[in-house]
């Protein structure tokens, strides 16, 4: 009985050891093994509205989220994949109407598409159009919640690039 219980413990831990060494999997993510580096074009700015540094800012905190949330470092040399990106919309609009015509807020919405090269797995190339949202009070000027908004949207557009960059494997 003693060596039945062994040995499929030493299954078990053989087949632990090999789903681990077999890919590297963080939140649900899973990147092959035999990619390593990442590489980030500065996101072209193409719209007239945005803030002129936009495209530095999303940039950098794509990078971070990238370095922080996986094994991939950075290489802009060689890397196994590439991420460019050109931001095609900063658009503030209207919405929730109210009786006597005024509105109650106002939306930034913030759109970028990118285009995602694997030079491990031509296959897995793609480019994708992301766009988010946030709102904000009617009576509060843009300039004043500005920055935050950027964060906000930037972290849901990241989210979403992510999500469509790892999951494929």
């Amino acid at each position: 009985m003693k060596h039945i219980t062994y040995t499929i413990n030493l299954i078990l831990l053989f087949a632990i050891i090999l789903a681990n060494d077999s890919c590297y999997t963080l939140k649900g993510f899973s990147i092959s093994p035999d990619t390593n580096t990442y590489y980030v074009k500065t996101f072209d700015n193409t719209t007239p509205n945005a803030p002129p540094t936009i495209g530095q800012q999303l940039t950098e905190d794509f990078k971070t989220k990238v370095r922080n949330q996986t094994r991939l470092t950075y290489n802009d040399l060689d890397p196994n994949i590439e991420f460019i990106g050109t931001i095609t919309d900063y658009i503030v609009s209207s919405e929730a109407p109210q009786a006597n015509a005024t509105t109650a807020f106002n939306r930034l919405e913030i759109g970028i598409q990118i285009e995602y090269i694997n030079h491990k797995d031509e296959k897995k190339n793609w480019k994708q159009k992301f766009s988010r949202f946030s709102s904000f009070p009617a009576e509060t000027n843009l300039l004043d919640v500005q920055n935050q908004l950027i964060t906000d949207i930037s972290k849901l557009l990241f989210d979403d690039i992510f999500r469509k960059s790892f999951e494929d494997w």
